[in-house]
């Protein structure tokens, strides 16, 4: 390690700190919230979960993109992917509050669903002990994809061989290749089991999928800001260039235009069929308030990024690339919340102090878990045959 490297650890460790810290104070707030008002806290805490884990999964999801496709882009940002994904073990724990509230949540599970015919069509679905089995399930297979990636990774960084390296790099590919088909499938599924069961008459095939694209365009957000921050500081000073900027603005315009394609699809297809089962989800979130929410989302989680990463010198410089992506990550806490919360308040936008809170309460802990992994390791794969050397063009800030 030279003197330059020992910056950015020190940096991460105070970021870990702070965020720790923060959670903490969120923590106390929330418990208090809770103990004014047990429901509001629970809904709050839900909406929270459903936007920090995303951002584990969404770091597992690209990492397995990234071992399957190869491509330089992913280089510069593998050991935080790898850090995001060694998070969701510890997700799991945090899971255990809606685990525990899943009678005050769902109403699938509340006893006055025995006397509603179309709820108790899915109950051999949607019922406690297996909606308990698949969380199970889910953590288990997430887990082992993260484990067994960042276990040969850590073996890379070990070897002294060329060949023996390329070998782990087949390893990677080989396990990521059906993983990432495997994670796409159960990721959905988790979704399905955590949001789009909030309201169990309404179903949408595109919906888990949706929702993951979404997950893995604000973690796309996340680490490109993280990436630029982290840049001015070796190890990554001496990696990262204009090009590696320029491709991860492409990649997470992609799934921007992608996660567009996805949530118009899905209004058109439920507004032109105009059934009684479906339309009612985007009538609730169409009206009381939650318009201009709907309204704020098409205008800055679309059209203002499309226009902006549309431009090269957006991609290509720093500076302007980072508030992109501080505007997608608040954005799609946004969507996150426009998606939830209507299912609980049908009638008028209701926003409670407790929305603010759980975000960085859950936030301050995912945080420190996720910057604890990521010094814990090398910010970058040194021993990987594919990385680039000094770059030729400088990164504009």
């Amino acid at each position: 390690m030279t003197p330059g490297d020992s910056v950015p650890v020190t940096k991460i460790a105070q970021w870990q700190r702070t965020s720790l810290l923060v959670g903490i104070c969120g923590v106390l707030l929330l418990i208090v919230g809770f103990l004014l008002d047990r429901d509001q806290a629970l809904r709050s805490y839900l909406f929270a979960y459903l936007y920090w884990i995303g951002m584990g999964l969404g770091s597992m999801g690209i990492l397995l993109l990234h071992h399957t496709v190869g491509g330089k882009w992913g280089m510069v940002i593998r050991r935080m992917c790898e850090a995001g994904s060694r998070t969701l073990p510890y997700m799991a724990i945090l899971l255990i509050p809606i685990l525990l509230s899943i009678p005050i949540l769902y109403p699938w599970a509340q006893p006055e669903a025995v006397r509603d015919a179309n709820i108790q069509a899915k109950a051999g679905y949607l019922n406690v002990p297996f909606f308990l089995v698949r969380v199970v399930i889910y953590f288990l297979i997430w887990t082992f994809y993260s484990w067994r990636l960042s276990k040969w990774s850590a073996l890379q960084d070990e070897t002294t061989d060329r060949t023996r390296a390329e070998i782990l790099i087949s390893k990677m590919r080989a396990v990521s290749a059906p993983g990432l088909v495997v994670f796409v499938f159960i990721t959905s599924f988790a979704f399905i089991d955590w949001v789009m069961s909030l309201e169990p008459h309404w179903f949408s095939t595109i919906y888990g999928l949706m929702f993951l694209v979404g997950q893995v365009l604000e973690t796309f957000a996340f680490l490109i800001a993280l990436l630029i921050v982290l840049s001015e500081w070796s190890p990554l000073k001496d990696y990262v260039t204009v090009q590696h900027l320029h491709d991860l603005g492409n990649m997470m315009f992609a799934f921007m235009v992608l996660w567009a394609y996805l949530s118009f699809s899905q209004f058109l297809i439920i507004w032109a069929g105009n059934l009684p089962d479906e339309t009612p989800w985007y009538l609730r979130r169409l009206q009381g308030g939650w318009e201009w929410v709907a309204l704020a989302l098409v205008v800055f989680h679309f059209a203002t990024p499309f226009v902006l990463l549309l431009m090269r010198k957006t991609k290509r410089h720093a500076g302007r690339l980072i508030k992109v992506c501080l505007l997608m990550i608040v954005i799609r806490m946004v969507d996150v919340y426009w998606v939830v919360e209507p299912a609980f308040y049908r009638q008028q936008i209701r926003i409670h102090w407790l929305d603010f809170v759980t975000p960085v309460a859950i936030g301050g802990l995912w945080l420190s878990l996720f910057f604890w992994q990521l010094k814990s390791r090398p910010l970058v794969p040194m021993k990987d045959p594919r990385l680039q050397g000094a770059p030729r063009e400088t990164v504009a800030f």
